[in-house]
C-alpha cells in the first residue's frame, strides 16, 4: 500500500540566478524524485528560481495543503540560507516536511530551531533514506536522520555511503523548464545545461579541500558508476550543454577515454564541460578523444601560481608543472578556466596579484578566484589558528589577516580581475566562444535586442542583493553560535567547481 500519494519536491533558492551555478538543475533533488519512483503515487519537483508565482509563501501554501501529503526540501548552498529559512518556516506544519542537502546537514540544529514545521532533517546522501521514508520505515530505525520526538531532536546514527551502481538517476520529465544561462528571466544565450555525475569522490587531498568529505566529514571514496548506464542517462538529456559534475573526470583516464568512446559511438552529440586536474594535459590520445567527443570547456584547479602556497595547500604540482601542462593544453582549442585561491598564509598582494599576470603567460582563457575559507573539517583550520595575525569568523567563511582584511582583500580582488579581464583579454574570450560554438552570432544579435530589458533586470537583482544582504549577516552570526554550541558527534548525529 503507498503511503504518500503526492510528494513535492521543492528547491526552495529563490530568485534566478545570475552566476554560472543558477543556470543547472536541481540535480541532487531530482536524484530523490527518482528514488522514489513506484513506491509513491505522484512527485513534483518544483524549481523556485523559475517558479515565481510560488515564491509567495501563501500561494504555495495553499497548493501544499491541497495537493501534498509530503514535502521535501532542498537546501544545498550557503547563498541566501537565511531567506531560504524564512521561507521554509512559513509553509503549511500539517503536512509531513523534510529537509536535506549540504548545507542542511551543516545547519541540522539550527534548521530545527529556526522552522519549527520541519519534521525530520537528512543528513547526508539521501537516495537510500528517503526511500525508507516513504515505504513507512519508522524515523527511529533509519540511519542517517535526524527528527522531531516528545518536544528534542534525536539523532539517529551516521550512514554508510551508498554505491552508486543502484541510484536511478534523475527522470527529467519531471522538469517544467529548460535551464539557460540570463540575466533573471532574460535567456542571454541558445545553450541549456543539465548535469550528470558519473563517479564520486576524490582521491587527491589538497588540504584546502573538504570536496572529498561529506558534511560529517566522512570520506568519499572515489566510486564509478558503469558506463553503460551514464550513456542510458545522456541519451535523455535534452540540453545541449552537459556538465560532467564529478570532482575530477580523469581520476581514471583509461574510463574516461572509454567514456569518450561510448559518446563518439552513440552518436551523442553534446558541449561537455569538465573538472580536471593538471594531468589532463599527460594523455594526449584522451585530449584527442575528448575533443572529437565534444568536450570543449575545461575546469582547472590550478590555485596559485607560487611553489610556497602550493606546498602549502598540499596541491601535489609545482609552478613548473602548470606551465608545462597548459604549454600542451594550448594546442588545442578547448576554453581552459583556471580556479585560484588568493588570501593564503603568508601571502603578499602582490604574490597575489600576479595571478592575474601568470594566468595569461600560460594561455589560460578565464579565471575564477576565491579567498581562502575554512570549511567543517579543513585540515586548514589548525594552521590559520596557529599562525600569528590570521583568524576566520565562521565556519565557511574566508580567513582574513592583521593586514589583508575584508576591505583589503576586496581591493585586491579587483585588481586582480581588472588586469586579467582587460579589453584583449575580452576580446579572445569571444573570438574562442565562437570560434569552438558557445557562442553564436544568434546569441550577440539576441543580447544587443535585449540591451534594455537586461539593465532594467540588473537594476531588480542588484536591489534585492541589498536588501536581503542585512538580514543574511543578521542571521549568520546566530547559526554559527549554534553550530558550535551543538557540534555533531559521530555515531549520534550525522549528516564545483573542484580538483
Amino acid at each position: 500500500m503507498i503511503k504518500y500519494k503526492h510528494v513535492l519536491a521543492l528547491h526552495p533558492s529563490l530568485g534566478l540566478s545570475n552566476n554560472i551555478r543558477g543556470v543547472f538543475p536541481p540535480t541532487g533533488l531530482e536524484y530523490i524524485a527518482a528514488s522514489m519512483k513506484g513506491l509513491v503515487g505522484k512527485v513534483t519537483v518544483l524549481d523556485l528560481r523559475y517558479e515565481k508565482r510560488y515564491q509567495n509563501p501563501k500561494r504555495l501554501g495553499k497548493f501544499i495543503r491541497k495537493e501534498i501529503d509530503l514535502l521535501c526540501l532542498s537546501v544545498v548552498w550557503q547563498a541566501r540560507f537565511e531567506r531560504v529559512c524564512d521561507f521554509i518556516s512559513q509553509l503549511p506544519d500539517e503536512v509531513t516536511t523534510i529537509v536535506g542537502g549540504y548545507q542542511a546537514t551543516l545547519e541540522v540544529e539550527y534548521l530545527f530551531d529556526r522552522c519549527p514545521n520541519i519534521d525530520a532533517v537528512v543528513r547526508g546522501e539521501g537516495e537510500e533514506i528517503i526511500q525508507q521514508v516513504v515505504t513507512g520505515v519508522p524515523f527511529e530505525e533509519i540511519r542517517g536522520l535526524s527528527y522531531r520526538r516528545d518536544g528534542r531532536i534525536v539523532h539517529n546514527e551516521n550512514q554508510a555511503l551508498p554505491g552508486l551502481d543502484h541510484i536511478a538517476y534523475p527522470d527529467r520529465s519531471l522538469r517544467r523548464h529548460n535551464y539557460y544561462y540570463g540575466c533573471g528571466p532574460i535567456p542571454l544565450s541558445h545553450h541549456t545545461f543539465d548535469t550528470i555525475l558519473t563517479a564520486r569522490g576524490c582521491p587527491f587531498k589538497c588540504k584546502f579541500c573538504t570536496f572529498s568529505l561529506n558534511p560529517l566529514g566522512q570520506k568519499r571514496e572515489y566510486t564509478e558508476r558503469p558506463l553503460e548506464a551514464v550513456i542510458e542517462e545522456l541519451k535523455t538529456v535534452t540540453a545541449n550543454t552537459v556538465l560532467l559534475s564529478d570532482d575530477n573526470f580523469t581520476t581514471n583516464p583509461k574510463r574516461a577515454e572509454q567514456l569518450c568512446d561510448q559518446i563518439i559511438a552513440n552518436k551523442i552529440q553534446k558541449t561537455f564541460v569538465v573538472q580536471a586536474r593538471i594531468d589532463i594535459a599527460k594523455h594526449r590520445r584522451l585530449l584527442d578523444k575528448a575533443w572529437q567527443a565534444g568536450f570543449r570547456l575545461l575546469l582547472i584547479g590550478i590555485e596559485s601560481p607560487h611553489d610556497r602556497i602550493l606546498g602549502q595547500l598540499q596541491k601535489g604540482i609545482t609552478q613548473q608543472q602548470i606551465r608545462e601542462a597548459f604549454a600542451v593544453l594550448t594546442q588545442y582549442d578547448f576554453h581552459l578556466h583556471g580556479y585560484f585561491i588568493y588570501g593564503n598564509l603568508g601571502e603578499t598582494e602582490e604574490e597575489m596579484v600576479y595571478i592575474a599576470k601568470f594566468a595569461k603567460e600560460i594561455g589560460v582563457d578565464s579565471i575564477s578566484y576565491q579567498k581562502l575559507r575554512i570549511e567543517k573539517y579543513s585540515p586548514l583550520q589548525e594552521a590559520v589558528e596557529n599562525t600569528p595575525g590570521y583568524y576566520y569568523e565562521r565556519i565557511g567563511g574566508p580567513v582574513f589577516s592583521a593586514t589583508y582584511g575584508p576591505k583589503e582583500l576586496k581591493r585586491i580582488r579587483n585588481r586582480i580581475q581588472s588586469e586579467f579581464y582587460d579589453v584583449p583579454q575580452l576580446l579572445r574570450i569571444a573570438r574562442k566562444a565562437r570560434r569552438i560554438g558557445l557562442v553564436t552570432n544568434w546569441d550577440i544579435a539576441g543580447i544587443a535586442l535585449k540591451l534594455p530589458l537586461i539593465l532594467g533586470q540588473w537594476v531588480r537583482t542588484h536591489s534585492e542583493k541589498k536588501r536581503w544582504k542585512h538580514q543574511a549577516s543578521r542571521g549568520r552570526r546566530s547559526a554559527d553560535v549554534r553550530s558550535a554550541q551543538n557540534p555533531v558527534p559521530v555515531g549520534v548525529r550525522t549528516d564545483r567547481p573542484r580538483s
